[in-house]
């Protein structure tokens, strides 16, 4: 098959006090297919964002990347200015979380969607209006040409965020990369917004990496799921076989913790211990202080990602489930399973 994306054990460190450097992430392995989409899941402090913006080389000063990083083939740690600026300007496009950060609040939105398309496409003025106005008509902005002289304050976060990515369809991209473009928005526009970017996936094809912390939203949208623990990609499996297929002890607590609507009344199951940023990961498995099977391996050898299934999962002790995980951390058979 081939890859549009590739992370090849990326590694990633940053410059720290006196001449140190701190780890922010600490190997993903990850390959996503054209037209393909992929959940990338975590928690806060995990390297979701850090990861995706490997993508287009929009790390902080003094990064420094080991292993590799691909994009259509091409090394993107290994390209120099121009290289970079043309991979963001014709293949690769970002939603970020906060529209209202990314878009200047004293310009209008006819500005920040046209500016691109005339400094960078060659297209006049005119052309450059129509355009926009197309594309917010695409995300399904209502009175595009009014919404073009309004400024970011007029708009709320929902319609904002459909500007953001009416300006990543611009660029006419074939990778989209998501960063959790649906967190400060509420449930209905949520779906809204996801609703948009999957009708877009469609109409241009495009391949997704879609950064969450929600795995049931993830689950819903892409093809298959990533789940990311203090800069280390733990497991990679289909998302239709996220709740029977888990192997790795991390991602079994994350499926145990959710509500179970069926069991009115239930507690919730939190995961022991406290999440680890990648820069506070020991020298063994970063999940071993949280996981109850964790041994003196755990703790002392990083365990290196190893296939399993239709899947793969960076574990020294995997299990192997077949029913799904409910909330009480067990795995219970479904109705015509073999007992």
């Amino acid at each position: 098959m081939n890859h549009l994306l590739e992370f090849d054990a990326l590694r990633v460190t940053l410059p720290g006090p006196h001449g140190t450097r701190r780890t922010v992430i600490h190997r993903v392995d990850l390959a996503l297919p054209a037209g393909g989409a992929v959940g990338l899941v975590g928690e806060s402090g995990s390297g979701k964002s850090l990861t995706a913006r490997t993508v287009l080389g929009l790390l902080p000063p003094g990064a420094r990347i080991e292993g590799d990083v691909r994009v259509d083939g091409a090394s993107v740690p290994a390209m120099r200015p121009p290289a970079l600026r043309a991979l963001r300007r014709t293949t690769a496009a970002m939603v970020f979380q906060d529209p209202r950060a990314h878009i200047n609040p004293l310009r209008t939105v006819g500005d920040f969607l046209t500016e691109a398309l005339v400094a960078v496409r060659g297209l006049d003025r005119a052309a450059a209006e129509a355009r926009a106005t197309a594309l917010l008509d695409e995300v399904h902005v209502a009175d595009a040409p009014r919404r073009l002289r309004q400024y970011p304050a007029e708009l709320s976060g929902g319609l904002l965020q459909r500007v953001m990515i009416a300006a990543a369809l611009a660029a006419e991209p074939r990778l989209l990369l998501a960063d959790e473009p649906t967190t400060a928005l509420d449930v209905t526009t949520q779906a809204e917004v996801m609703a948009v970017i999957a009708e877009a996936r469609e109409r241009h094809r495009l391949a997704l990496l879609f950064i969450t912390h929600d795995l049931a939203l993830a689950t819903a949208v892409c093809d298959r799921i990533a789940v990311l623990y203090a800069g280390t990609l733990v497991e990679e499996l289909p998302a239709g076989r996220l709740a029977a297929g888990a192997a790795h002890p991390y991602t079994r607590a994350l499926l145990a913790s959710r509500p179970d609507p069926t069991v009115p009344g239930a507690a919730l199951r939190a995961v022991e211990g406290r999440p680890l940023s990648a820069a506070e990961a020991g020298p063994g498995c970063p999940f071993a202080p949280r996981c109850a099977a964790a041994d003196t391996r755990c703790r002392t050898e990083p365990p290196t990602p190893r296939p399993l299934a239709d899947g793969r999962a960076a574990c020294h002790h995997p299990v192997h489930p077949v029913h799904p995980v409910h909330p009480d951390g067990t795995a219970r058979p479904q109705e015509g399973d073999t007992p």
